[in-house]
C-alpha cells in the first residue's frame, strides 16, 4: 500500500526507497518501521535504528512486521550446521602468508605489525566510516545512535 495512505503510528516494513523500485529498507527478521507524520510530498519514518528520515509519499510499504522475530536468538551450534547455512570457513588472516593478507607471516604468534589492523585488501578495518555519499543523505533528519562498545 502507498505510504500516503497508512496512518500514522503504524508500523510498516519492506519500503521502496524512491517510487517505482522495489523494496529496499526494513526487511530483516522482526524489523519494522514506524509511520511519525505526513507533510507535504513526504513521510517520516522512524527506522529501527531510530534514524529519522524521509520517504516520498508515492512510495509503497507493507502495514506489519517482518515474520520469525526470534532468528536473532538463535544459535548455530557447530561447525556443520553452519556449513548447511551456506557459510564457509573462515581463516585468520595472522594464520596466513604474507601473500595472502597484510597480517600474514612472522615467526611463530606475530603481532600485527601495523599501525591499524587491515581487511585481505589492505583497507582499514576498524573504526573507519565505510558509507559513501548517497543522494538520500538530504532525506535523513535525524542520524542513528551510536552502538555502546
Amino acid at each position: 500500500m502507498r505510504i500516503k495512505h497508512i496512518p500514522v503510528g503504524t508500523e510498516v516494513y519492506n519500503i521502496q526507497i524512491e517510487p517505482e523500485r522495489r523494496g529496499g529498507l526494513v526487511r530483516s527478521a522482526g524489523s519494522s518501521a514506524k509511520v511519525l507524520s505526513l507533510e507535504g510530498k513526504y513521510v517520516t519514518l522512524e527506522m529501527p535504528s531510530k534514524e529519522v528520515r524521509k520517504i516520498h509519499k508515492n512510495c509503497f510499504a507493507s502495514v506489519g512486521s517482518v515474520s520469525n522475530p526470534e532468528h536473532r536468538y538463535k544459535k548455530i551450534k557447530n561447525a556443520g550446521t553452519a556449513r548447511r547455512m551456506g557459510r564457509r570457513p573462515t581463516v585468520r588472516g595472522s594464520a596466513m602468508n604474507p601473500v595472502d593478507h597484510p597480517h600474514g607471516g612472522g615467526e611463530g604468534k606475530a603481532p600485527i605489525g601495523l599501525k591499524h589492523p587491515k581487511t585481505p585488501w589492505g583497507k582499514i578495518a576498524r573504526g573507519v566510516k565505510t558509507r559513501k555519499r548517497k543522494n538520500t543523505n538530504r532525506m535523513i533528519i535525524k542520524r542513528r545512535r551510536k552502538k555502546r562498545r
